[in-house]
């Protein structure tokens, strides 16, 4: 081994000693944690079970009316956001041997153009369901062919909502919800579960299950792509007896509450508990309104060594070489 490589080798065991013994002394003045018990008032509250999902709103059914023969548009009677329903004339087509001698009347005059007019009536295009129009993509006067959908209709509008594998058991058909839009958060909408899917889909290892929620009645403003949230009610209480989740332990299926005893030792009371939504839990028995029991409060301590950090500037006792004058000499 060379000289070099001994004196690169004894500086590093030197750094690593060092940096030992400042962590032990840093670490005289770490905190430490500690649990204590802190009476708690046993009362009433409700607990609400919620889930909570996002979607998008979506017609139940969409239909795109298409023309059986290619032709020209007459005349559109309806305009986006109509309601109609199942038969309305929506539209009047004329097919293209029509429009042809249409035109070829129209030169000769309106008298021409008129009889021709009577003699061939233009086809009615009808509604296919009752609903709502929602795209026009027609003029009067314009062409189109059999594979142009020159309407759009919906029948009513409903919210796609995912939910995940882990919460489906909990959904019910007819069950309550609310709808939230993106677009009015100020808006709550009661709405009801009206279908749910029997194939799920898994998107970047998560699996979910489409769930169709209703509106008991869709707004002007909501449209078709609107991003919702939508909140299922599973289950709710109110007026029971309540306490913090964190103060219920469990051991071989059982319930139990520390409660503060007369002498010096806690003492352990056994509890039946019900709902919870993780933050409360509801007491069946066992405890009542107004009692006191102990809850688990993590707190945390500091210890002082006493000393100052030897690697700061700052606090760094006198130096033994500044050594006080004798005699006035040094």
């Amino acid at each position: 081994m060379t000289s070099n490589t001994k004196k690169i080798a004894i500086a590093s065991v030197v750094v690593v000693v060092v940096g030992i013994a400042g962590w032990k002394l840093l670490s005289k003045n770490t905190e430490t944690s500690s649990t204590v018990l802190t009476e708690y008032v046993v009362g009433t509250d409700n607990i609400r079970i919620q889930i909570l999902s996002t979607g998008v709103v979506q017609p139940e059914n969409k239909v795109e009316i298409k023309p059986p023969i290619a032709g020209r548009v007459e005349k559109v009677i309806v305009k986006e956001g109509d309601k109609v329903k199942k038969g309305q004339i929506l539209a009047w087509m004329s097919s293209t041997e029509r429009a042809a001698m249409l035109d070829a009347a129209s030169s000769k005059g309106a008298q021409e153009l008129k009889e021709w007019e009577e003699m061939y009536r233009p086809t009615p295009i009808l509604a296919a369901i009752n609903g709502t129009i929602i795209q026009r993509n027609v003029e009067s006067g314009q062409t189109f062919t059999t594979a142009d959908a020159i309407l759009v209709m919906s029948d009513r509008l409903t919210v796609k909502a995912q939910v995940d594998e882990t919460d489906i058991a909990k959904i019910k058909l007819k069950q309550k919800a609310r709808i939230t839009l993106d677009a009015y958060p100020d808006e709550s909408l009661d709405a009801v579960v009206d279908q749910i899917a029997f194939d799920a889909k898994t998107v970047n290892n998560v699996t979910t299950y489409i769930v169709d929620v209703l509106p008991a009645k869709a707004p002007e403003f909501m449209r078709s792509g609107m991003t919702a949230n939508v909140t299922f009610d599973v289950e709710a209480k109110n007026n029971i007896v309540v306490v913090p989740s964190e103060a219920v332990k469990s051991m071989k299926g059982t319930s139990y509450v520390t409660v503060p005893a007369a002498e010096k030792k806690d003492s352990v009371r056994l509890v039946e508990t019900g709902l919870t939504d993780g933050k409360k839990t509801e007491i069946i028995s066992g405890l009542k309104a107004g009692e006191k029991i102990l809850i688990p409060e993590f707190k945390v301590k500091e210890q002082n060594s006493g000393g100052a950090n030897p690697f700061s500037p700052i606090g760094r006792g006198r130096s033994s070489g500044a050594r006080k004058s004798s005699g006035g000499h040094p």
